[in-house]
């Protein structure tokens, strides 16, 4: 090729389909692409995230390098020195990557050639109408759900916020969370992309039980019920990791929200109504996926259905306040709904309503 080393920068914050657009082109006439993300300290996405979900998102061009640094220096294009402070942040990231000297600088910004021009290289620059990709970082920003087909999936599963439902046994959560996925399916654009993630724990149950069922049959024994399976800590550690898992999987492919009945924070509670005290372990996992909001069924007026799983009849109030304790302990946004099906789902969607209203919360980029 031509050029043997393109170079892409940029805040990608977040990366975008314009991003991907500039560096697929990049990689395609050079044969070897750095990209310098380039985050402020002070701004809501932080840097090593950033830069992981740009190398998923070129994890198919080979070509393409990732790197990054902490830019806290303001923009300013019409002040020299500090252009120089920004190239020599730039030539500090390069420096740690094996490569020959910079030979292209390829940009969708106006700033391209002045850029390219302190590194002796070709500026090359595309899109600046944003004709190709319709989108910038500052209107993601402003409006997500407006520009959500613009972010790939790794972002997505990151971004994604996740509406949890929670509650003790028969109080109507799977029930509310299809509900709820469906009415925002409903409103459509990018809100009809809600995807809807189960509660593994409950399959895991099913799984179990029918073991358990199966062995006793085999040895003559009485059938066992629920209440006869054994949940060791580790087990709930698993079915944290799991519902994790399910929820970055769906998020991935869906839209601004995703419904989830239950997440590994309610893991944690279910550990110690059946071990009998906290998990560190599980506790630790419900921290690294918390959910925006969250919508705690309440037992009362919810008759208790025996569905062949359930054994928690008379623990529900212990439970129930147990969530709510919980969820005030650790800081979590939430809401305690009571009354009829309709009722429940209507007060979750003005909770939801309420927290899209306040925006997204992204800190400004150092200007």
């Amino acid at each position: 090729m031509s050029n043997p080393h393109g170079l892409v920068i940029g805040k990608f914050y977040p990366p975008h389909a314009g991003h991907q657009l500039l560096i697929g082109a990049a990689a395609s006439q050079c044969a070897r692409v750095t990209v310098i993300a380039m985050a402020a300290s002070h701004e809501s996405i932080p840097l090593a995230v950033r830069m992981r979900w740009l190398r998923e998102l070129h994890a198919a061009l080979p070509n393409v390098v990732v790197t990054g640094i902490v830019d806290d220096i303001p923009v300013d294009y019409g002040n020299d020195a500090i252009w120089l402070a920004h190239v020599a942040l730039m030539r500090e990231a390069l420096a740690g990557i094996d490569a020959p000297p910079v030979s292209a600088v390829f940009t969708s910004e106006p700033y391209g050639e002045e850029l390219a021009r302190h590194f002796d290289a070709m500026p090359v620059t595309l899109d600046t109408a944003r004709l190709l990709a319709p989108i910038s970082a500052t209107r993601f920003r402003n409006d997500p759900s407006a520009y959500w087909d613009f972010i790939g999936a790794p972002v997505r599963a990151d971004i994604a916020w996740r509406i949890v439902v929670v509650g003790a046994e028969s109080t109507g959560t799977t029930t509310l969370s299809i509900a709820l996925a469906q009415a925002l399916r409903a409103r459509g654009g990018a809100h009809g992309l809600t995807r809807w993630v189960p509660e593994y724990g409950r399959a895991l149950s099913v799984e179990k039980l029918a073991s358990a069922i199966a062995q006793a049959q085999l040895r003559g024994a009485r059938r066992p019920g629920p209440e006869d399976l054994l949940w060791p800590s580790d087990e709930f550690t698993h079915i944290a990791a799991t519902q994790n898992a399910m929820a970055r999987d769906e998020a991935a492919v869906g839209g601004p929200l995703l419904v989830c009945d239950t997440d590994a924070f309610a893991t944690a509670i279910w550990h110690e109504r059946y071990v009998g005290h906290r998990s560190a372990a599980v506790e630790a996992i419900a921290e690294q996926d918390r959910g925006r909001l969250y919508l705690l069924t309440h037992h009362d007026g919810v008759p208790f259905e025996d569905d062949g799983l359930r054994d928690g009849e008379a623990i529900r109030e212990w439970m129930t306040k147990r969530f709510a304790d919980r969820l005030a302990d650790t800081g979590r946004r939430s809401v305690v709904l009571h009354g009829d099906r309709a009722q429940r789902l209507d007060a979750a969607l003005r909770a939801i309503d309420a927290l899209l209203a306040e925006g997204w919360g992204f800190a400004p980029p150092l200007g």
